[in-house]
């Protein structure tokens, strides 16, 4: 799933990969526009041209590829052997992950630009899958038909994925200035947190706190059932342009000013921050000792996250607007030339 998991919180469980080369590239006609998923031997991601695009990890060729009628920027979904994905065309899809067959879709009333979570059900008997439409709509689907279990309407468009709490708890931000929390187990509203602008990514949960960008050039932080944020960061030089990552120290936000952000997760105050030779729109993955990100500079750096040291930097010669995902030891992430590159251990077999 996006971001790793129903969190969203950009983590992966383990050390960066060291001296980083390109093992294996895939080109499509147009960009790369969304983060990749990895399972069952296939590697699944979209295309602004529209495309839903499965390789085979391991011979590196094209396994299948579905056309939609509109730009794929939703990171796919893999559950019970199906892939599950929004389309900018209005529709989201279920696909099966062998042979691409459109299995059932969902028609929306506006774009699906952000990726599903799968979850098991309250009762742990079926796999439910959440997607936000941009009309405003949580649809909380059965993966196995496309049924519905509920769905939720909110009042203004939303941009980015549902995060689930470990308290059964749905969080997202709208461009109501709210973050909405609702019920995992029938979508019924529990509260809303009123802030400064439009909330523009998906949120990232840590416990039970909430991180999230806006429109104010703002980084937050709001603790469930609060009525007011916890702390707020905010940059005079440019917007936040990222969904967070988040370990137990640090937030990671990336900017239109060019910069990675390290804010404290307690305090809400700066610890460091990066400067890269482009705007960072690739939102960030964090691992035990490094956080991972891409520039528009073409560049993919990795960071010590206790004080934002470079660790190393790999020029790929093309605008890195996606976040990248990690799989079997490869990192992988997709340009705006039309290239997606899998990238391991320069001493890895």
């Amino acid at each position: 799933m996006t971001r790793g998991g129903k969190q969203l919180q950009g983590r992966v469980l383990g050390p960066v990969p060291r001296q980083p080369v390109v093992d294996w590239t895939f080109r499509v006609k147009g960009a790369v526009s969304s983060e990749a998923a990895v399972a069952n031997g296939l590697l699944v991601f979209g295309s602004d041209e529209g495309n839903v695009v499965a390789v085979d990890w391991q011979t590196h060729q094209q396994r299948w590829c579905v056309e939609t009628k509109d730009a794929v920027e939703a990171c796919p979904a893999i559950a019970a052997d199906r892939v599950l994905v929004g389309s900018n065309d209005g529709l989201f899809r279920a696909l099966d992950l062998a042979t691409g067959k459109e299995l059932w879709s969902l028609k929306g009333g506006e774009k699906f630009p952000t990726g599903a979570i799968w979850v098991s059900s309250p009762d742990a008997n079926e796999p439910w899958v959440l997607v936000n439409g941009y009309d405003g709509v949580t649809h909380c689907l059965r993966v196995k038909d496309g049924s519905e279990v509920w769905h939720h309407a909110a009042e203004n468009y939303i941009n980015g994925s549902p995060a689930i709490l470990d308290s059964g708890l749905v969080a997202f931000g709208g461009c109501d200035s709210a973050i909405h929390l609702i019920q995992l187990k029938d979508g019924s509203a529990l509260s809303q947190l009123a802030t400064d602008a439009q909330i523009i990514r998906s949120l990232a949960c840590w416990g039970d706190s909430l991180y999230g960008v806006n429109y104010a050039n703002q980084l937050l932080a709001a603790v469930v059932r609060a009525d007011k944020p916890a702390w707020v960061y905010e940059n005079d030089d440019g917007q936040f342009l990222t969904s967070p990552g988040v370990d137990e120290t640090h937030v990671y936000v990336g900017s239109r000013d060019k910069h990675l952000h390290a804010v404290d997760r307690l305090t809400g105050k700066l610890a460091w921050k990066f400067k890269t030779g482009g705007r960072v729109e690739s939102s960030p993955l964090v691992f035990d000792d490094a956080v991972v990100f891409g520039s528009n500079d073409g560049r993919l750096y990795a960071l010590n996250t206790l004080d934002g040291s470079e660790i190393w930097r790999l020029d790929l010669g093309e605008n890195l607007a996606v976040a990248p995902a990690f799989a079997a030891g490869r990192i992988v992430i997709g340009g705006a030339s039309g290239n997606l590159f899998v990238i391991k251990r320069g001493d890895a077999p």
